[in-house]
């Protein structure tokens, strides 16, 4: 991004007037959000009509719309009819703000902050959409796929934060990154499938790992599928142990490859270091035996 805005943040004082700004803007895209992953899976417009209480109809005023700050004015409760109001309204709100801020301090005024950004807000959509209805819809990862094929083409070095990519290389990662994100799920779902008889996963998880592929590559892809499906697990492993859930009940995959994909969109480098030292170290350790 343009050396200008980098020289004017290293003012401390606008640093924090711009990151102030930023957890703001991302409370407020929050509270869209929410909108999102209410309305989207039941076929409702985004912007008609105005947000209302599910219990009493009320419309909300914009006084009682205030990102994080109207939960707790308001106790928790509607002002009309004194139900409670989900707690997760603030909850997605605030971690919206906190990963656009942590994206910047991470990534700083760069085309890859900015797709940080767009992606984070899109894994929360997705995230609770499949935990509430166990879909991922495809108004969201067929745009997706195709917005991050465009972006590879013009920012290439979203693939390999700061490498010099030509934007053909970057098209043909992101290329690679959709058809192995599809096909590496759509593998593993035929083997269960043929060895379980039963599907242990949805198309909609295929087309998300597409999604994701098409910003991390192929090589990515793999990272993703490894930390998704370790996450998975630890988790299962709680739920089961602590009672909350029974061996036989559906877990959604999809939280998990979104939270996959976040992490490795923001330390694939790291994680690609790990990877090229572990089969040097391999590699070293064949030689001296």
């Amino acid at each position: 991004m343009d050396e200008g805005i980098r020289l004017i943040l290293s003012h401390p004082w606008l640093l924090y007037l711009f990151e102030g700004t930023l957890v703001m803007v991302g409370a407020m895209i929050g509270s869209f959000l929410n909108v999102c992953i209410y309305r989207i899976p039941r076929d409702l417009s985004l912007v008609y009509p105005r947000s209302a209480c599910p219990e009493c109809n009320k419309m909300i005023v914009w006084y009682d719309n205030i990102p994080l700050l109207s939960f707790l004015f308001l106790g928790g409760a509607c002002r009309g009819c004194g139900s409670p109001i989900s707690r997760r309204y603030p909850f997605v709100e605030g971690l919206n703000a906190f990963l656009y801020w942590f994206s910047f301090r991470l990534l700083g005024p760069s085309p890859e902050w900015l797709v940080a950004m767009a992606l984070s807000s899109t894994m929360i959509v997705v995230s609770f959409i499949d935990l509430d209805f166990q879909i991922i819809p495809n108004r969201i990862t067929y745009p997706g796929i195709v917005l991050g094929l465009i972006l590879s083409i013009l920012w290439p070095s979203i693939h390999v934060h700061g490498e010099e990519l030509t934007r053909i290389q970057g098209f043909l990662r992101s290329l690679t990154g959709v058809l192995g994100g599809y096909g590496v799920l759509f593998l593993l779902g035929l083997i269960s499938f043929l060895k379980y008889k039963k599907e242990a996963m949805g198309r909609g998880d295929f087309k998300l790992l597409a999604l994701l592929g098409s910003l991390v590559g192929w090589r990515g892809v793999l990272w993703i599928v490894f930390l998704s499906c370790l996450s998975g697990s630890l988790i299962g492993i709680f739920l089961i142990i602590t009672k909350r859930q029974g061996r036989k009940e559906y877990i959604p995959f999809g939280p998990f490859l979104a939270f996959a994909g976040f992490l490795v969109f923001l330390f694939g480098e790291q994680l690609s270091w790990i990877w090229q030292m572990y089969f040097y170290g391999t590699y070293i350790e064949g030689s001296i035996r």
